[in-house]
């Protein structure tokens, strides 16, 4: 049950709706709903006469599993990480390597990244590997190496964590919390992570539905932590060809469904360096919110995934012509928009206007 309240509803509104649920044993969570408001969502239904009060705008009975996650929840999400805004009208750029290598690399990518355009920093500290004789990561004096790059670039850091031990000590060093695909569905650390203050960046697990991941974001949320971003990185399909297929159909569809923001990793996605400039303009086209990728400064060296990992240059290139793609598709919006409005005035004015024709077919 999803229920919104009025900027000015009385505080006795929120608190009675609150102990109603908490009388019948359901679970309710509030969250901002971007217009100064409120909504509230409960894990069952409340009596149609218990919301008869003062400042309730709306009540949706029935509702999907992700009731929070929800487009009908609230507006479009922005989340804050540090002072650089996803899900605004400037599409957002995560890079840095896929392991953290040392203090002296981090910091060194982290400068060439941030004059490519990049605004936030990725690096791994702890890696999951699919092998266990991979490099796992330098744990804390990976931590100790993104702040480094922080203090030394300004740039907020992204970072993954792999256990629900381990969240405390990552968010001491991190400013966003990564959830990686093979932990997706790991609920214990979502539920962890949804304890924090801390935005978190949740990636699709690779063998994923569209509703299993707004679930897992859901979990999340649950918890009350609203500052979710998603992140499409590629699920698992046939085609040996590619290590992943990145699935953009994802992209428009969950905005169709919910506020968060959502990013695309072509990196992941593809798994072949050569495919990632132009994934990455495909994923902006269809609405993403901004790009995570793997930039290393000597790819073919990298101690992990260097084969899908671009140099700083390509990564300057990838965010100039990004910027010129979504520019150019605002441009075709607003000629559309306008055309349109020409086409319904002069409909109004005179229905034998010659010009109708020729605009539709612009339009």
């Amino acid at each position: 049950m999803l229920i919104t309240i009025a900027n000015d509803a009385p505080s006795s509104t929120r608190t009675s709706i609150l102990a109603a649920a908490l009388e019948r044993g359901l679970h309710a969570q509030a969250m901002k709903n971007g217009r100064g408001g409120e909504v509230i969502g409960i894990a069952g239904t409340l009596p149609v006469d218990q919301m008869e009060l003062a400042g309730v705008e709306r009540t949706v009975p029935v509702h999907k599993p992700f009731m929070m996650a929800s487009l009908d929840a609230r507006e479009r999400s922005v989340v804050m990480v540090g002072d650089v805004a996803i899900g605004g009208d400037t599409p957002v750029f995560m890079a840095g390597p896929c392991s953290i290598e040392s203090i002296d690399d981090q910091v060194e990518i982290a400068r060439a990244v941030k004059s490519a355009g990049a605004n936030i920093l990725r690096g791994g500290a702890f890696k999951p590997r699919s092998s266990p004789y991979s490099f796992q990561g330098l744990g804390l004096e990976g931590l100790e190496a993104l702040v480094a790059a922080r203090e030394a670039t300004g740039l907020p850091v992204v970072t993954e964590v792999m256990e629900p031990d381990q969240v405390d000590l990552v968010a001491r060093h991190a400013d966003m919390l990564q959830i990686g695909s093979r932990n997706m569905a790991n609920f214990p650390l979502l539920k962890r992570v949804g304890r924090t203050n801390t935005p978190v960046l949740l990636k699709r697990g690779f063998a994923a539905t569209q509703e299993e991941f707004l679930m897992s974001a859901e979990y999340i949320m649950a918890g009350g932590n609203t500052n979710v971003v998603l992140c499409e990185r590629g699920i698992r399909a046939f085609d040996a060809a590619f290590r992943f297929s990145l699935d953009l159909n994802v992209i428009p569809s969950i905005r169709e469904e919910s506020h968060l923001p959502i990013i695309v990793d072509p990196s992941h996605g593809t798994g072949r360096r050569s495919l990632v400039a132009r994934m990455a303009m495909a994923g902006l086209a269809a609405g993403a919110d901004g790009l995570m990728l793997e930039v290393h400064a000597d790819p073919d060296n990298a101690l992990s995934d260097g084969y899908q990992t671009i140099t700083p240059t390509e990564l300057g290139r990838i965010h100039r012509r990004g910027l010129a793609l979504l520019e150019a598709l605002r441009g075709f919006e607003e000629t559309e928009d306008l055309v349109s409005d020409v086409i319904a005035v002069t409909r109004l004015g005179s229905a034998d206007c010659d010009a109708v024709p020729e605009l539709e077919r612009i339009a």
